[in-house]
């Protein structure tokens, strides 16, 4: 029985706890949708109803599931790569580094994750929160919690999530409102509702956590999002690595860094020598991109894998990092020099 048939079921076991027109309006719209509702509320009826006149204000839009089969991670390395690398992406990405320099030094200061990965990531999403999204966000996550089998459960979860934004003052949220992509991503880094939940930060103390207003408040969650999936402070991100004749080949090694560097150096992969060679024991995986070139082998390490949480495809995490190299380059190239006083 997939998840909608599950949730029609509990909605017809509710028909005693609220008004039959209420159940039959449900229905129409939405079969299923007042059994989120309740799921949502923890079994509290009263706040079931809630939930359920607010799920009425969400429409099923075709738009939502002809952009969700066809994600830009679907295409090749060397078609991904022109989307976000970029000299506009890159200079605008300076400059937002420049206008934001002290809160950004502040938040890399406390959390340890370099200010160029902030910036990237905003870059990536929004480009520097010029472009949040189009959908309202109860209209994309009911499309997808209630209409998307392939991925029903996690937007059904989500769209749970949202729902509870109803009832939290600490969150500058209105279900009703919110504005983001079509997957259901809000504000300037673009955080599904339960990342909101479990990892924004109010960076400026306001009492409100903001992440369509709020640098500070972006700045600290994504810095924050990435300590809690595993960011090492001073850790790697990817290297690129060279294969010897004959390398042993690894069947779908994941996005999880699992094998020594010593071991992935025994097997046939290689990494140029550097001043920050990877500890051989440092673990790491592997991924394989389509290059202009041919195919592409990058050793990926835990901060890789990081990233991969705000997005799983290897092409985004490979986009963020370039990125930001790319806008770190850029910016301290053009930092003023310090003048050294006359002898």
């Amino acid at each position: 029985m997939n998840l909608t048939n599950i949730l029609f079921s509990t909605l017809l076991l509710m028909a005693s706890a609220q008004p039959a027109s209420l159940i039959a309006k449900a229905a129409e719209k939405h079969p299923g949708m007042s059994a989120l509702a309740l799921a949502a509320a923890d079994g509290d009826k009263e706040l079931a109803r809630k939930y359920t006149a607010l799920l009425e204000q969400g429409d099923y839009q075709q738009s939502i599931i002809d952009a969700i089969t066809r994600p830009a991670e679907a295409k090749p390395w060397k078609l991904y790569r022109p989307i976000f690398m970029t000299k506009e992406r890159i200079n605008e990405g300076v400059k937002f580094w420049q206008t934001h320099a002290a809160q950004l030094t502040a938040v890399q200061a406390r959390y340890e994750v370099p200010a160029e990965y902030i910036v990237a990531i905003i870059g990536v999403e929004t480009f520097y929160g010029r472009n949040v999204g189009k959908y309202k966000v109860l209209d994309a996550l009911t499309t997808l919690g209630l209409y998307y089998p392939p991925r029903q459960p996690f937007f059904s979860g989500e769209l749970k999530q949202l729902l509870k934004f109803s009832e939290q003052t600490k969150y500058k949220i209105d279900p009703l409102a919110a504005v983001g992509s079509y997957a259901g991503a809000m504000g300037m880094g673009q955080f599904m509702p339960s990342s909101y939940a479990n990892f924004a930060v109010d960076g400026d103390e306001d009492g409100k956590v903001d992440l369509w207003g709020s640098n500070s408040d972006v700045f600290a969650s994504i810095a924050n999002y990435f300590i809690g999936h595993g960011w090492e402070p001073g850790g790697p991100v990817l290297r690129t690595a060279s294969l010897r004749s004959g390398a042993r080949a690894i069947k779908e090694p994941g996005l999880l860094p699992v094998f020594p560097v010593s071991q992935l150096r025994e097997w046939g992969y290689h990494l140029p020598i550097s001043k920050t060679q990877p500890a051989d024991d440092r673990l790491a995986s592997l991924v394989q991109l389509e290059g202009d070139s041919g195919p592409q082998t990058i050793m990926t390490f835990q901060n890789f894998y990081a990233i991969t949480r705000y997005n799983r495809s290897p092409l985004y995490a490979t986009a963020v990092h370039q990125l930001a190299q790319a806008i770190a380059k850029r910016y301290r190239k053009a930092a003023p020099k310090p003048v050294l006083a006359k002898p």
